[in-house]
């Protein structure tokens, strides 16, 4: 799987939180409000930006199991204040060893930012695991290829483009979904019997979000350099006049993603 460095993670984190859609975010709270105590899995956890997000919600005593394949990352997770969360952190590499993390009786499986990065195959995987099991999913923040810039520029549905054929190359999965992850994730489930909530949850970013807009489309150029077309020069000259409308606070940004709650139902 490409890595993240914790920098990043930590600059997108309160726009992630912002980003997450209420309701999806609301039934997922439902669905655990009349346990005493639950055990939720976050799979490709990072630095816990999903443990953050979600635990001051869920009343119950929380036993979370943080899983990535970077050990520096789950290093980095703080400790819960509350007595009553529990965080273990677990090493394991999701694409060779996805079933071990399913190791232990689970009230919920949660991911972030994830489903995009994966293959059709590893997706069907996932389904297949968490139906076995019945156990619930909550994936949020999955990229679907939407992007809006203001002021808009001549370049920009060219970089957009090449972003989103990027996204769909190899990140250590296979091929990855990319923009139609979160289609293929509400189909996937569905033929496993589970009943699907989904919903918007886009990032918005506005003329005072200088920093991360200046990652986001940095990383744009980069990839669109990488898939080779624009060519390099007018890459370089659409990233020069953004960066300039970023520095002069006229830039906004709105990128497109969804979440998504899977949850068993009657009949498979």
């Amino acid at each position: 799987m490409s890595g993240f460095s914790a920098e990043w993670l930590e600059l997108r984190e309160p726009y992630d939180l912002r980003a997450r859609n209420k309701a999806v975010l609301e039934a997922v709270c439902d669905l655990l409000a009349d346990k005493p105590s639950v055990t939720i899995v976050d799979l490709a956890s990072g630095t816990g930006s999903t443990v953050r997000a979600l635990s001051p919600r869920i009343s119950a005593r929380q036993s979370w199991r943080l899983v990535d394949n970077d050990f520096s990352l789950l290093a980095r997770v703080p400790p819960p204040s509350p007595p009553r969360i529990a965080v273990t952190a677990v090493l394991v590499d999701l694409n060779r060893d996805l079933e071990a993390a399913f190791d232990v009786a689970a009230d919920l499986v949660t991911t972030s930012a994830l489903l995009d990065l994966v293959s059709g195959d590893w997706l069907n995987r996932f389904a297949v695991e968490a139906a076995a099991r019945r156990i619930p999913v909550y994936a949020a923040l999955s990229y679907d290829g939407r992007a809006e810039l203001l002021p808009s520029d001549p370049l920009d549905n060219r970089i957009v483009d090449a972003v989103n054929r990027h996204q769909r190359t190899d990140k250590g999965f296979g091929p990855a979904l990319g923009p139609s992850a979160a289609q293929a994730a509400i189909a996937g489930f569905e033929r496993v019997g589970y009943a699907v909530m989904h919903g918007v949850a886009d990032w918005d970013f506005g003329p005072q979000d200088r920093e991360i807009q200046t990652e986001i489309l940095s990383g744009w150029a980069a990839a669109a350099r990488e898939i080779g077309n624009p060519p390099s020069r007018e890459i370089i000259d659409w990233l020069k006049r953004r960066r300039e409308w970023i520095a002069a606070g006229r830039s906004s940004l709105r990128v497109g993603h969804v979440d998504l709650l899977a949850r068993p139902t009657g009949t498979r």
